[in-house]
């Protein structure tokens, strides 16, 4: 396991690392205006779709059931059901796409009632939706052979696609930019390409581990019913924090000019470290509890999560403090220049602060659903989830006015956290998880080294106040908040050197 979270998180670092230089080209350009509130908006509905069809609710389904498939069938039992489903997500994701390309306008006037009193930023937003529609088919599709290839082990093809992503979107600003009406139109073809060189990717990945598709007739067998039986409820179990980003968009748009373009530059902030670390580790534990399970080894699959949960707290644990207590200053180090100013980073700093305050139980969500997804249960998360959401939208009405930008940011953090404590809850309930001893010892003593990491950056901050932070400014900051977290952490026994030095002998050997 990892071994594979390792992979994933060095190629989801590039990515996030690409994507922070592509981030950083639409704030120069296009800063927090009406053409970056309508980029957003039409990016967030593809991406939903994303989350929800590909990474999140197929990927839960199927995931384990390819890999029980492979472990008790074999690799042609595999490749069948995989051919199989591939016909089935073909045939329904065609069918999505032309409907969303038809009746588009209306899809906007839900996702961004806001803009429906603007009608040039409205249409514009229609305009470049409907460009950016197409990509969910390859992507999703993408997610399909992405699960193949996990559940077979090979983790890198499918964490490297996402690069191509930004890779596209980037070269299309430098390249195509100046040939079209405004950045908007360049960015949002790059994307539809980089779907394409993203599914190509991966199928070519999948012929080279030895496995040869054919396309089959489109036909329900009983495994692709149970497949889709499970899917359903996992669109939203393993998808509410995207429909909460989804609520929060809604929200946005019928702020303040801008907030929308403001809490898209927090919430990208907040997602690195998010999807570097917890959906790596979420996406190396499904398979190996998975397999655990279906060998009967419960004791084996409760210490993979007891590990993994330790894992994702030590590192989410210093990245929200880092975050949420340097907010201004990462945002004047990355995005101020051009169209972004120190104004703007002010408004997205006070949206980041409340994002980071909730990437624990975030990433800690990417631990615990694998414990139901793996036994099949995709009820479960759905319930808490329709609560999550719930919760959500209420607290976001609550807080839009008094806190404006703030409030949808805050609303989630908090639902999540919700979200993250139902689903422990259950699991210890049913027996499938309790903090085993030594994640008991170590949890307190990573709270404590992060409260004494928060104190540094405070008061290195006050020590350094500046109206902008300048990049050495906050390279301090980083080294100071960094000492002050593993060095007692280290010291309390909070984290095992020993872990790390094991884990890179294995990697040498190998």
């Amino acid at each position: 396991m990892i071994k594979g979270a390792f992979t994933v998180g060095l190629w989801t670092m590039a990515s996030r690392v690409l994507g922070f230089v592509r981030d950083i080209m639409i704030a120069y350009v296009l800063g927090t205006g009406p053409v970056a509130d309508a980029f957003f908006v039409a990016l967030r509905l593809p991406n939903l779709f994303r989350r929800l069809f590909g990474e999140g609710a197929f990927n839960a389904a199927f995931v384990p059931a390819i890999s029980t498939v492979m472990h008790k069938e074999g690799l042609e039992a595999a490749t069948g059901f995989a051919e199989e489903a591939t016909a089935v997500m073909a045939f329904w994701l065609g069918g999505i796409t032309i409907l969303g390309e038809i009746f588009m306008p209306w899809v906007l006037y839900v996702l961004a009632p806001g803009f429906a009193g603007n009608g040039g930023k409205f249409a514009l937003a229609v305009a470049l939706t409907r460009i950016m529609f197409p990509y969910l088919f390859f992507v999703c599709l993408t997610a399909l052979f992405s699960g193949v290839l996990n559940a077979m082990s090979r983790f890198a093809a499918a964490a490297a696609a996402p690069v191509l992503f930004n890779v596209f979107a980037i070269a299309a600003m430098l390249g195509l930019a100046p040939y079209t009406r405004n950045p908007g139109y360049a960015l949002a073809w790059g994307i539809t390409v980089s779907g394409v060189a993203q599914l190509a990717l991966v199928v070519w990945a999948i012929r080279r581990a030895g496995m040869r598709f054919t396309w089959p007739r489109l036909r329900l067998s009983p495994r692709i019913r149970q497949l889709f039986r499970r899917m359903a409820p996992a669109l939203v179990g393993a998808g509410v924090t995207q429909l909460n980003v989804s609520i929060d968009i809604i929200i946005g748009t019928l702020l303040p000019a801008g907030s929308v373009s403001v809490l898209y530059y927090a919430d990208r902030v907040n997602q690195l470290p998010l999807g570097v670390i917890g959906t790596a580790a979420g996406t190396a534990l499904l398979p190996l509890v998975t397999r655990h399970i279906a060998r009967g080894e419960a004791g084996e699959a409760l210490t993979a999560m007891n590990r993994a949960l330790e894992s994702v707290l030590m590192l989410t644990l210093a990245a929200a403090v880092g975050l949420a207590v340097a907010a201004k200053p990462v945002m004047d180090v990355l995005f101020v220049r051009g169209a972004f100013t120190e104004h703007n980073a002010v408004l997205a700093g006070h949206s980041l602060t409340a994002f980071a305050l909730g990437l624990p139980v975030f990433a800690l969500i990417k631990v615990f659903t694998p414990g139901f997804y793996a036994r099949g249960d995709t009820v479960t998360p759905l319930k808490i989830g329709v609560a999550a959401v719930v919760l959500n939208l209420c607290l976001n009405l609550l807080f839009m006015h008094p806190l404006k930008a703030v409030g949808p940011a805050l609303a989630t953090t908090l639902s999540s956290a919700f979200n993250a404590t139902l689903l422990v809850f259950f699991l210890r309930k049913r027996g499938h998880f309790a903090l085993d001893e030594l994640a008991r010892r170590r949890v307190p003593r990573m709270l404590l080294a992060g409260a004494m990491m928060a104190a540094a950056i405070w008061g290195g901050e006050q020590l350094f106040h500046t109206p902008k932070t300048s990049l050495p400014q906050f390279l301090l900051f980083v080294l100071v908040g960094g000492v002050a977290y593993f060095g007692p952490g280290i010291l309390l026994g909070a984290f095992d050197l020993g872990d790390v030095r094991r884990l890179l002998r294995r990697r040498r050997r190998a």
